[in-house]
């Protein structure tokens, strides 16, 4: 059963008042096709919008912290670290992982997809012109360690079980 709705059925966000402080850490991943030519510009630095990685890494930072102004019902959090990562991956693709740890009462796996997913679609943006056929494949949670809700982890394989 939900908790969230109010007593008329109405979204409401959930009272984390007694809810252990606790520390918390997710792990999101976003990967980004495009062409062999597209990837190489961007590894060698000869993106004409300049350092595409750098951007995106800076835009990832700035949504992690913008998840409870973008997803109605996600609390704002003080997250105590945001990591962005980025790497060519084959010859065409770029895997985005983005970590987020705090010490709090919500939950941060939000935060963590949503810093993927804004740093994916930066790289989108950045070299849309160039290549008419890139795209956005995949956005997932890859794990998270929380309080109560137990720990999660992604298989290789896409599905996830309690760990």
């Amino acid at each position: 059963m939900q908790t969230h709705p109010d007593a008329r059925g109405r979204a409401n966000r959930v009272d984390v008042t007694e809810k252990a402080l606790t520390s918390r850490e997710a792990v999101a991943e976003a990967r980004v096709r495009m062409l062999p030519a597209t990837l190489a510009m961007i590894a060698n630095g000869s993106h004409p919008q300049g350092d595409v990685f750098a951007v995106a890494r800076i835009a990832g930072i700035q949504a992690a912290n913008k998840t409870h102004e973008l997803i109605p019902r996600c609390q704002p959090l003080q997250l105590t670290s945001i990591e962005v990562g980025l790497e060519g991956e084959g010859i065409d693709c770029v895997r985005i992982v983005a970590r987020c740890r705090l010490a709090a009462q919500a939950e941060v796996e939000m935060a963590a997809m949503t810093a993927a997913s804004i740093a994916a679609l930066t790289i989108y943006d950045m070299c849309k012109v160039m290549d008419r056929g890139l795209g956005i494949e995949s956005v997932r949670l890859l794990e998270r360690s929380v309080g109560k809700a137990g720990d999660y982890r992604c298989d290789e394989h896409g599905s996830g079980a309690l760990a």
